[in-house]
């Protein structure tokens, strides 16, 4: 059974309180934290001078004035673009946030943090942990603290740079696999993000016998998702937790 070093977060914004501010970014993270939240879920990738940034996308084109793919690139030009814009006129400027600048926000205010390793198509994993992570250790507590991924070679290269009860793990996953126990194993899992729509009851309960915490992402709406609190869901990554909050207020187990 694996060890707890932390009691699973019930709420997560997912990348920051995106329903209200640009996901991924500095504002959306505030955000959260004004909500009430105490946990947010953001996505870490390199720029193409290995700087580690908060950015879901490959290329910048959806979420800020520009063009390109993120490996083309470096600081500076990142610096330039604005990555609040797009999603309302009171968030123009917002800058693209570099892990460094997030991680003294999130300290600050005392949050927890679901960092996602983002690899996108064509990236080094090893290279994205080997960045990232040293800073994240440094800036937060293992209480305060869930690395996750999809891939697992940035999974396993994790696991090596520090042991569970420094480093709790999370696997994800789109539909959760037969074999997810043993994958979990392999890293010395912490907990297991599955796709909501996508996970069904005896899977859930067996995640929740074997000792995991186990995350549901990225649900909205709290009323079909209440059947999966019964099947002992543990929380749920989602773009405006508060709905959720509120819906527990007027249903109450």
């Amino acid at each position: 059974m694996p060890q707890q070093p932390l009691a699973p977060p019930r709420l997560i914004a997912h990348r920051g309180l995106s329903a209200r501010a640009p996901e991924n970014t500095l504002a959306a993270v505030r955000a959260a934290h004004e909500a009430g939240c105490h946990w947010v879920e953001l996505d870490v990738q390199l720029l193409g001078d290995g700087t580690p940034v908060i950015w879901h996308d490959r290329d910048v084109s959806r979420c800020s004035n520009g063009r390109g793919r993120l490996v083309d690139l470096d600081i500076a030009r990142a610096g330039q673009l604005d990555a609040g814009g797009w999603f309302a006129a009171e968030f123009a400027g917002e800058p693209m946030a570099t892990l460094e600048r997030m991680l003294t926000l999130i300290d600050e205010l005392a949050l927890g943090l679901n960092l996602e390793l983002k690899v996108n198509r064509g990236r080094d994993p090893e290279t994205l942990v080997e960045r990232a992570l040293p800073p994240l250790l440094e800036a937060l507590p293992a209480e305060r603290l869930i690395v996750s991924s999809f891939n697992a070679s940035a999974l396993a290269h994790a696991r090596r740079q520090a042991p569970a009860e420094r480093l709790p793990l999370g696997a994800l996953f789109e539909r959760v696999p037969r074999d997810w126990a043993a994958r979990c194993a392999a890293i010395d899992a912490y907990s297991v993000h599955a796709d909501w729509r996508r996970l069904r009851a005896p899977r859930a309960h067996d995640i929740v016998q074997s000792g995991h915490a186990l995350l549901c992402y990225t649900a909205n709406d709290p009323a079909a998702f209440a059947t999966r609190w019964e099947w002992g869901v543990h929380g749920v990554i989602s773009d405006d937790p508060s709905r959720f909050a509120v819906h527990r207020a007027h249903h109450p187990a």
